[in-house]
């Protein structure tokens, strides 16, 4: 690695997101690169400063006006729903540098909360929580808006949930540690991308 600068290859293994992420993000001005000959390089500070303003609003209420915008633009709206701060944190970065509008909950509780007020596109929640779980998350947000995608997560993965998740129309299943681009895939299969 030069001085401060990333490959593009480099800057997939740091960001965690495939090819066609980078050129997205590239083309839509939202990470700085500089061309060289037939390759792309990118400052480390860049990337280290555009990841720190994209880190998500953990469980802040978004402004409707924000929302509208997120909506005009396109951007599908994920829940994501985890009571490991780690897994939230991780999927919250990794679905907004893949250009989604990304809300954070750390239970079932708030997850259907925020489900009566905010239309998502999509859920991505864990089965396993205490409190309300993952399927009854799953179950009110189908109540609320039948055509929700949904993506269960989980480390705990037994047959009689995956026979539910299925009876419930999920999109994906995931199970603990899953790799980022999976994530991305699943989310990109489920909204019909």
């Amino acid at each position: 690695m030069e001085e401060g600068f990333l490959t593009t290859e480099e800057v997939l293994e740091y960001l965690q997101v495939n090819l066609r992420t980078v050129y997205r993000l590239i083309k839509a001005g939202k990470i700085p690169a500089v061309r060289v000959g037939r390759q792309w390089r990118f400052r480390k500070r860049d990337i280290d400063a555009w990841l720190e303003s994209q880190r998500p609003r953990n469980a802040r209420p978004v402004p409707y006006a924000a929302r509208a915008a997120s909506l005009a633009a396109g951007r599908p709206r994920v829940l994501v729903v985890d009571d490991e701060a780690s897994i939230r944190e991780l999927l919250g970065r990794t679905l907004a540098l893949a250009d989604y509008d990304v809300d954070l909950v750390a239970d079932g509780r708030a997850a259907v909360d925020r489900l009566r007020i905010i239309p998502y596109d999509l859920l991505i929640t864990d089965l396993k929580m205490p409190g309300v779980d993952g399927l009854t998350v799953i179950k009110e947000a189908r109540r609320l808006k039948p055509d929700v995608s949904v993506i269960i997560i989980t480390g705990f993965s037994s047959e009689a949930s995956a026979i539910e998740a299925v009876n419930l129309g999920v999109s994906g299943y995931l199970t603990k540690p899953f790799r980022v681009p999976r994530v991305l895939a699943a989310a990109a299969k489920a909204l019909g991308e």
